[in-house]
């Protein structure tokens, strides 16, 4: 157990997580993706290091107010040091693949992105930190792409094998195999991703239940931008 009191659990078969150390971003982090960080800040130091020894997961949430790195609250009249922080309800648990120290006080890290969660409460330490309580929520379905969507999962396809053509080195690869051309999911995370669309539309997309349904949406992104018909 951590000074601070909260408890950091490795994967289970249990669908519960209990005070689960929160990374809120300006971004949405999505089942089989990566995602790169470099850490500095006190709050996140402690924590992912710890994560990192013990190959325990922390939750990747959207803020909805404040940023990412903690701000002082100037000219606050309810006595708070730090402006409000506020974040989606459902996140993706993330798992540390890579860790560096490029120097002293700085962390460089790689994820991979998990289970998504849902939140039934959550607190801020007195150093920062947030920890919450969460609820797996279910992996996607797997569902085969069916035909009319076919041409989704083949823009894909010429994309990855665009990028390997060039020589790009593997760790910069937007997408990591094995790549899952033929299941819904998989193939819609990977769009959300890459398309230019507002963090609250790739939020509504990652908390969709089900992913034929995402897929279909994608699909109807990248008709509209000419990309896939």
């Amino acid at each position: 157990m951590l000074a601070t009191q909260f408890v950091l659990m490795k994967m289970s078969e249990s669908l519960a997580l209990f005070s689960l150390p929160l990374f809120p971003l300006s971004a949405v982090l999505f089942p089989g993706g990566t995602l790169p960080l470099r850490i500095f800040e006190v709050r996140y130091l402690d924590m992912i290091g710890k994560c990192h020894k013990a190959g325990a997961p922390f939750g990747v949430v959207m803020l909805t107010q404040g940023t990412e790195v903690r701000q002082p609250n100037a000219g606050a009249q309810d006595g708070s040091r730090f402006a409000k922080e506020c974040f989606h309800t459902v996140g993706t648990l993330a798992t540390i693949t890579k860790l560096s120290t490029p120097q002293t006080g700085l962390l460089a890290i790689r994820c991979i992105g998990n289970k998504r969660f849902r939140m039934s409460s959550c607190e801020q330490l007195k150093h920062g930190l947030w920890v919450a309580n969460v609820v797996q929520i279910p992996d996607d379905q797997q569902i085969s792409i069916p035909d009319d969507l076919r041409g989704v999962s083949t823009a894909l396809g010429n994309l990855i094998n665009t990028l390997h053509a060039r020589d790009m080195d593997p760790q910069q690869m937007p997408m990591q195999p094995p790549y899952l051309l033929d299941d819904c999911a998989w193939v819609a995370n990977r769009w959300c991703e890459l398309l230019p669309m507002p963090m609250v539309q790739k939020q509504r997309l990652m908390e969709l239940e089900n992913p034929l349904v995402r897929l279909e949406l994608v699909s109807d992104i990248l008709g509209r931008s000419g990309i896939a018909t």
